[in-house]
């Protein structure tokens, strides 16, 4: 790999040994596996299970040769979120891809750790290699933390340069490692339509993505041209329930009334850890067809994705269901299918420990895809 890249890239298989030790002496690491994996046990309890947790992830990594003996590592725990917190999880539009050419994977973003997951855990299970996955450096405060993410195939995308000088440099260094990675190592790439997750359920490519990964277009390329060599490919990810709904409404409306939102540190981690964890309900995946010649700006590339990705995304009964309690229809609502109803309790209960205002942002979450796209049939 290009040496230019060290610094952003995802680590190799040469990177393993020297890795894997940092993760096993990290005792915050190690603390965090244990606190996560027995949370319901006593405190008293966990410097022991600490010491065993240790030495259960010595005996594993000791059979780690490569990165992808990392990943198959995890599968089994992939497979066991999919099993016990997912009531159906289904897939469209990936057997219409020529997927023996790298695709570059656009996609909604609704969930931190999960919405690449499942795009990796779709191409896995079809006898595809996984995407190299974009990652904020906002996630990579914590060393054990970067290590981690970077194991797993991610890339740094640094959002935190101090002035536009070094923004730029690093916006054209991203962009060039896109192109390098696509074309010439020949691996497919996650990347999310915007900066952080779309908590209000608007799904909304930022233009600003667009013209970074052609930032490093050749003078003499035509636009469309370079746009074609990127093999851009929209991507649809739908959750029929959202296990961190409630501290998205939470934040959304403190954004309202104070004009911004102090996060505290350890909540990326906690919105991981609850999305891995919570129920979501029924999960579908759907890929578009690849970006089309003829567009000539970032913007249009931008509206062509939202169409795409709001095409794509599947409106489960949640989302009728947040439409009619916003509408204050519940009398209508007597009258809907099974389905319908029973999201209308689940609503209801996630509703309890919000006031008014934090109670329309979660209903809107739901609501909004459902409500375009029904915008867009009237108009049709």
């Amino acid at each position: 790999m290009n040496a230019k890249f060290d610094a952003i890239r995802p680590f190799d298989d040469a990177d393993l040994p020297r890795v894997l030790t940092q993760l096993f002496n990290n005792d915050e690491f190690i603390s965090t596996l244990v606190a996560f994996k027995f949370a319901s046990w006593p405190r008293f309890s966990r410097p022991l299970l600490a010491y065993l947790t240790r030495l259960y992830i010595k005996s594993k990594i000791g059979q780690i040769r490569s990165l992808r003996g990392f990943q198959r590592l995890v599968e089994p725990y992939m497979q066991q979120m999919i099993d016990t917190t997912t009531k159906a999880f289904t897939v469209s539009g990936l057997d219409q891809l020529d997927l023996s050419k790298t695709c570059l994977f656009v996609s909604n973003h609704r969930d931190i750790a999960l919405d690449p997951a499942f795009v990796n855990w779709v191409l896995h299970i079809n006898k595809q290699d996984t995407v190299r996955i974009a990652v904020g450096d906002n996630l990579l405060k914590k060393e054990w933390v970067a290590d981690l993410i970077r194991l797993n195939k991610c890339f740094i995308v640094k959002r935190s340069a101090p002035d536009r000088r070094e923004k730029l440099a690093a916006a054209k260094l991203l962009s060039e490692y896109i192109h390098y990675t696509l074309n010439v190592e020949q691996q497919h790439i996650w990347i999310a339509q915007r900066e952080g997750r779309a908590k209000d359920g608007n799904d909304v490519t930022n233009p600003a993505i667009i013209s970074m990964l052609t930032i490093n277009k050749p003078k003499e390329l035509e636009f469309s041209d370079y746009l074609q060599q990127l093999r851009i490919v929209p991507v649809s990810i739908s959750y029929e329930f959202d296990p961190c709904d409630i501290s998205k409404a939470k934040e959304l409306q403190q954004i309202d009334l104070l004009g911004t939102y102090d996060k505290p540190d350890n909540e990326d981690m906690r919105s991981i850890v609850n999305g891995i964890t919570g129920q979501k309900g029924r999960v579908h995946v759907h890929f578009g067809q690849v970006l089309p010649a003829g567009f000539e700006n970032a913007k249009q590339v931008a509206e062509h994705l939202d169409r795409e990705i709001l095409l794509g995304y599947q409106c489960f009964s949640t989302g009728k269901a947040a439409a009619l309690m916003l509408d204050n229809r519940l009398r209508e609502a007597a009258n809907e299918d099974d389905e319908t109803q029973q999201a209308i309790t689940y609503l209801r209960e996630r509703l309890v420990s919000l006031n008014e205002q934090e109670q329309q942002k979660l209903l809107q979450m739901y609501a909004n895809a459902w409500q375009k796209q029904q915008s867009n049939r009237n108009l049709q």
